[in-house]
């Protein structure tokens, strides 16, 4: 199965109901970190804005942000905290043209396919009982596509450390270059390297699950002997470590953004521990990538799927989507990020550890 890009479809901006809309109004920030009463607040969609009478794109949308008119033309999408008094904040609550404001929703879908289908049909929902192997497939193909072409980011918990299979079969994934940057907490970088240096993850064997004598030492060991080189890398090198998840993203000079929590042990020197610096990284990260796979870790997945937009605007215009994934056991997990307004996601429902090691077999790269 070859992958085929979706093309994208562009509103009828000559529509009766949009043709002779108002422009889009504005209001005049007064604060720092506040936006103006009734400001319009953004989703992961497409979103257009009338300025002057011309339909214009806000090239990069997300979640719960506001949109800002800078004095060149461009318009913005920043963080309320980040709006600076004198910012010229667009208004407006309706999204269907009225007020200046276009939320397009169907952009990738096809006209054509919309007429005739069916009003009422089984499984539509995700859940344990549904069938993946078509997901799968689309994946590989994807994940080809993207290692030539696009820019794939990774959102990591720590159960890959835990499991001798899932950890070797994610290195691998690097070594091959599907992997262009990892987005995970303090954890996973723990246990990984945990795995690396002492073959334990929380003090078990990641082979036999056997938990071995004072082995809930291992971890806060391992932390500790970071912390003494001073950072990942030179930890890898003091330590002569040739395995792993963080070993071969180091090695392949692939970045990733460690975020902290209340609960972290140590953390490790890379850890980001301010959460809205954290935040900012991860934004980062995000900005350019075309796919983004979150594997069993919900408040990671949630927050990424709240800064990832549906869709991204290329170095030649060219408007192709954003793929989102989400893999998760629970299907709590993945249907909260649907709840969320993530309506653009693909959800899997089964453990990651099987979940990494079919994709890196049915890529070939182990």
């Amino acid at each position: 199965m070859q992958f085929e890009m979706p093309t994208y479809h562009a509103p009828d901006f000559s529509s009766p109901e949009l043709k002779d809309t108002p422009n889009v109004k504005l209001a005049t920030a007064t604060h720092d970190g506040v936006a103006p009463v009734g400001y319009h607040s953004t989703s992961m969609f497409p979103e257009y804005f009338k300025v002057d009478g011309a339909w214009r794109l806000a090239p990069e949308s997300r979640m719960d942000s506001s949109v800002v008119l800078r004095p060149d033309g461009t318009l913005d999408v920043v963080e309320n905290r980040n709006l600076r008094a004198g910012d010229s904040v667009v208004l407006g609550r309706t999204e269907d043209g009225s007020d200046g404001i276009f939320v397009h929703t169907d952009g990738f879908v096809d006209p054509a396919a919309k007429d005739g289908a069916d009003k009422f049909v089984f499984r539509q929902g995700r859940s344990r009982e549904t069938a993946f192997a078509r997901d799968y497939d689309r994946l590989f193909e994807l994940l080809k596509y993207e290692r030539e072409r696009g820019k794939v980011v990774w959102v990591m918990g720590p159960a890959f450390a835990f499991d001798h299979d899932a950890r070797f079969a994610m290195q691998r994934m690097v070594e091959a270059g599907y992997v262009d940057g990892v987005m995970a907490g303090n954890a996973l970088a723990t246990h990984d390297l945990e795995a690396a240096m002492l073959h334990t993850a929380l003090g078990q064997d990641i082979y036999t699950q056997e938990s071995k004598p004072l082995g809930h030492y291992n971890h806060l060991d391992v932390i500790n002997e970071v912390r003494r080189s001073g950072s990942i890398s030179q930890f890898i090198e003091d330590h002569d470590i040739h395995d792993g998840i963080m070993w071969s993203l180091v090695k392949q000079d692939v970045p990733f953004v460690l975020t902290g929590s209340i609960r972290d042990d140590g953390p490790l020197p890379e850890v980001e521990g301010d959460a809205y610096a954290g935040q900012s990284a991860m934004r980062d990260m995000v900005r350019d990538a075309t796919t983004v796979i979150c594997l069993a870790t919900m408040l990671h997945t949630i927050a990424t799927g709240n800064m990832t937009p549906s869709f991204r605007v290329l170095a030649d215009g060219t408007i192709r989507p954003v793929y989102f994934y989400a893999v998760d056991a629970d299907e709590f997990v993945v249907n909260k990020l649907l709840d969320r307004g993530s309506l653009s996601a693909t959800t899997v429902v089964t453990n990651v550890q099987d979940f990494i090691t079919i994709v890196a077999r049915g890529l070939g790269v182990w």
